[in-house]
């Protein structure tokens, strides 16, 4: 009986920003007979015997608002992005003890400058605009939660005081965080539609 060869390969994937885009994606590869291995922010891992049949992932990664990533330049906005979400979402900013610059260099692994550029070129803001916008919609989140004082949601964010917290999502949200609060629900956006508006 021939045997045949598996290969791995691994799909980088645009616009996952959440735990359910992780379960849609593995569910929808499965669906078309991938065997998936590990789906993480970003990319699906998936075992096959055949050719990877590309039109048949992207159709159905469309189908469900994500995309492949097919370009250097993506990958890395990709990369930023992601990693910028698992450090926000994820509540790990006081766990970074480094710069953001230094941070996403740590993770992807080029120079700073360069991630920076492609970044701003490809998205038309920069690192730390999204960066603010990401810090600002997990603000947000936690405000509507309302289980921690803004003192701990400034600390835990990373924020060096809650004036400063207070003033940045003034000037990102036009409204103090007292008054977002009792605004609350309506202000929050999806986290694949957070840019700088």
């Amino acid at each position: 009986m021939p045997r045949f060869a598996v290969m791995i390969s691994r799909i980088r994937i645009k616009n996952m920003v959440c735990s359910r885009c992780r379960r849609v994606v593995h569910d929808e590869l499965a669906d078309i007979g991938l065997r998936v291995v590990d789906v993480q922010l970003g990319e699906a891992v998936v075992e096959h015997s055949d050719e990877l049949p590309m039109e048949t992932i992207r159709s159905v990664l469309r189908r469900n608002g994500f995309d492949v990533v097919e370009d250097r330049a993506s990958e890395i906005v990709e990369l930023v992005k992601r990693h910028i979400i698992d450090l926000v979402q994820g509540d790990r900013i006081l766990e970074m003890n480094l710069k953001l610059s230094e941070y996403l260099e740590q993770k992807i692994q080029l120079d700073y400058r360069h991630i920076s550029t492609v970044f701003s070129q490809t998205v038309g803001t920069t690192i730390e605009k999204f960066f603010i916008a990401q810090r600002i919609e997990r603000v947000k989140e936690l405000l509507v939660y309302d289980e921690k004082s803004l003192t701990d949601i400034a600390f835990d964010m990373g924020y060096s005081s809650t004036a400063y917290l207070s003033n940045q999502f003034k000037h990102e949200t036009g409204m103090t965080p007292t008054a977002f609060k009792k605004q609350a629900v309506t202000a929050r956006k999806d986290l694949d539609r957070v840019v700088d508006s």
